[in-house]
């Protein structure tokens, strides 16, 4: 065997020495419950019995029948749409602004007065865990004297103090105040992504439109936005994840066993599946609920990744 061969062998053997443990514990804590979760969605399994009944497509056919999933998967379709829209629509909006926005001088293309702070404030948000963010927006929704969004609203004269809007407990306006929270906790994140991909792009380019007679319309869309493209193809598959998520929002700030009130009008995926699997003791129902949501999920960053594809624009 000759030199290089021993040493390409013992470089290789070296590699594999370092991911044997990396990939035994990603397999051990990550595959492998997700290999029981898919078992066990074929079971009768209440979640604290060691036996259980193999029932087949039982489970996924009664998924086509539960009212109140049927109801959760819309509302998280309505969150897939919006969440990510109007976050990257209104993180690239203030990214642009901060970053290119301002008046072109001696200096050359800079963001608006005091971008600096502005991004501070604007990611601010993400620092906040969750858990804070529904403590938070719990007593802004607040529907007695101490709501502080009832409270402006009365000040103003829009709202009589003696019968303040019930932001949480009425049925049309309890998912679009969730859908307010994750957007405010959210676009500070991508504005800051969004800024560090605009700070790679050549201050060339912006000024070169502009002495072209570009506005800051036609610079946003024919400049910025193709640039960036490949950030926002990847915002939009992280936040569509995290619509299909909404667990801790929803148990935490709405009513009911888990959240999901009132009667289920902010259900959502997550919130049903652990209902099942913890109050109700039914177990198995609730894994083919987690595989119905893998999969939806997987689906979605296939078609999204897919739908956004676009020709690498090279600087």
């Amino acid at each position: 065997m000759s030199q290089v061969a021993r040493r390409r062998g013992r470089t290789t053997g070296f590699i594999a020495g370092f991911l044997v443990l990396p990939l035994a514990l990603y397999l051990t804590f990550v595959i492998w419950p997700y290999v029981q979760t898919f078992g066990y969605s074929f079971t009768n399994w209440s979640g604290q019995s060691p036996t259980f009944d193999f029932v087949g497509l039982e489970n996924y056919s009664a998924l086509m029948d539960d009212e109140v999933f049927r109801g959760a998967l819309w509302h998280n379709l309505l969150l897939l749409v919006f969440v990510p829209v109007i976050t990257i629509l209104l993180a690239l909006f203030f990214a642009f602004m901060v970053n290119a926005g301002g008046r072109s001088g001696a200096g050359g293309v800079r963001g608006v007065r005091g971008s600096a702070f502005y991004k501070i404030v604007y990611f601010f948000p993400q620092v906040l865990s969750l858990a804070i963010l529904a403590v938070l927006f719990g007593a802004v929704y607040r529907s007695d004297e101490g709501g502080l969004l009832n409270g402006l609203l009365a000040w103003a004269g829009l709202v009589d103090p003696a019968h303040p809007v019930e932001w949480l407990n009425d049925p049309d306006l309890v998912l679009w105040c969730l859908l307010l929270v994750v957007v405010w906790h959210g676009v500070g994140f991508y504005l800051v992504l969004f800024s560090a991909a605009m700070q790679s792009v050549p201050k060339d380019i912006y000024e070169a439109a502009l002495l072209d007679g570009a506005g800051r319309a036609q610079t946003f869309f024919r400049v910025t936005l193709p640039l960036l493209w490949d950030s926002v193809q990847t915002s939009a598959v992280y936040l569509g994840i995290a619509a299909m998520d909404m667990f801790v929002l929803v148990s935490t700030m709405t009513s009911g066993q888990f959240g999901g009130g009132p009667d289920h009008h902010s259900e959502v995926m997550a919130t049903v599946l652990m209902r099942n699997f913890l109050y109700f003791g039914k177990s198995g129902y609730a894994c083919a609920m987690g595989v119905v949501m893998l999969v939806l999920t997987m689906i979605l960053s296939i078609v999204t990744l897919r739908a956004t594809r676009r020709e690498r624009i090279e600087f």
